[in-house]
């Protein structure tokens, strides 16, 4: 039996991407700033969380030596039960449908369509779309911001006017905030629907609907129920590879959204990385031979990445690699997991945005070899080595690192 398992920390990078630079990111190092300001003591803004940054799970598997491996420095002379590596990003973007379809084995070499950084952001033409062909009284925001802070300014105008809220931000996407009750969930997904339709000249990535519940700006709270209405890959990706050959693939969290919901046998949500982590584990209980369950844990990302919550990004860190045994437990002879990122998300950076940085590689499963795989030169080389190990045949757009890891018994 063979079967894969890739789980994306969406944000964890690891630093040193080699054109930080042109993106403006240079020095941004996810992982490394995280554990430096928890080794200053520092508190959660609830002050439930001190001191060093605990991953012991995580940390026998490699993470300790892939950043060091990122960052040219020696590397740590204890050994790890699991393969290491570290991977550079080669697509054109730092976005999340990026970094994932790398990952699938499709580097993004095109441009996407951005809004550029003025009031308004949207053109006229496009705004006018909007209104006319989903029947609103009109739009709020109109420019780049934050999902809290453009709730807290236009939350309570949009309850009174039902207004929905669009904004974007450095990536390539327009988002849609609204009341799930005062404009109704059903109502915001058909308005994504014909927004998804109108942008797609401008070579936009992402829709994304943003639902919340409260009824002030003190009380408003995002729900669970967001959803992403991405383009599709223009070209085949590994899971397309996959599900041609009846293989299944099981996206839990986003994973679906991501893929424009091509080449994903079927999808399971929940609110959180703990609930995704349910999830997973019921996937690997689930997924037979020849299969992939990818999963995404966006709450790195989104809850504290972006918002720039360092203890809070730690704490989840923990939480996360605590549960890590329940998955590792499950493997089978014949499975491989493979832990990584999609981008980075520098909680000690300027701004509020993505980092351009290298992600790790940990994996592990039954009688692989542990060791490092070192730096890897794309993504895609994650998307490879699943497609080499599964017996797919591979695709030019990255190099399998699987006879590295091999059989063990093989050596």
């Amino acid at each position: 039996m063979a079967r894969a398992f890739l789980f994306v920390l969406d944000s964890f990078g690891i630093g040193c991407a080699p054109d930080a630079a042109r993106f403006g990111d240079a020095g941004a190092d996810t992982y490394g700033h995280i554990r430096a300001a928890c080794a200053g003591g520092g508190g959660d803004r609830q002050g439930l969380r001190r001191g060093p940054l605990l991953l012991p799970n995580m940390d026998a598997l490699g993470l300790a030596h892939a950043s060091a491996l990122s960052h040219g420095l020696p590397l740590p002379q204890t050994g790890t039960l699991g393969f290491f590596g570290a991977a550079t990003e080669t697509s054109s973007g730092k976005d999340t449908p990026s970094g994932h379809w790398e990952l699938a084995s499709y580097p993004v070499h095109f441009d996407w369509g951005y809004f550029p950084d003025t009031v308004p952001s949207f053109p006229p033409a496009l705004t006018e779309a909007m209104i006319a062909e989903a029947g609103l009284p009109g739009i709020l925001g109109n420019r780049h911001g934050s999902g809290t802070g453009v709730l807290e300014v236009f939350g309570e105008e949009h309850i009174r006017t039902g207004k929905p809220i669009c904004y974007t931000s450095v990536d390539s996407v327009l988002q849609i905030a609204a009341h799930e009750e005062h404009f109704g969930l059903e109502r915001l997904y058909q308005l994504c629907s014909i927004v998804r339709r109108l942008v797609d000249p401008l070579n936009i990535g992402r829709v994304i609907a943003r639902p919340f519940i409260g009824e002030t700006a003190k009380t408003f709270l995002r729900t669970a129920n967001r959803r992403d209405f991405a383009t599709p890959p223009p070209q085949a990706t590994l899971l397309d590879r996959l599900t041609d050959q009846t293989r299944r693939v099981i996206g839990i969290g986003k994973i679906g959204d991501i893929f424009a919901h091509r080449g994903v046998s079927e999808t399971r949500k929940g609110a959180g990385n703990m609930a995704m982590f349910d999830k997973a584990l019921g996937a690997i209980d689930d997924a037979g031979d020849g299969d992939l369950v990818f999963a995404n844990f966006v709450d790195f990302d989104t809850n504290f990445g972006h918002r720039r919550d360092v203890p809070g990004y730690a704490a989840a860190l923990e939480a996360f690699d605590a549960r890590l045994p329940e998955a590792l437990d499950r493997l089978l002879p014949g499975d491989m997991l493979i832990l990584t990122a999609d981008h980075g998300c520098d909680p000690t950076y300027k701004g509020t945005d993505h980092t351009r940085e290298r992600v790790p590689i940990l994996g592990i499963g039954p009688g692989l070899r542990a060791g490092s795989v070192g730096i890897r030169s794309t993504f895609a080389d994650v998307g490879e080595t699943i497609a080499d190990h599964l017996g797919i045949a591979p695709d030019s757009a990255g190099t399998s690192f699987f006879s590295q890891i091999g059989a063990a018994a093989d050596a």
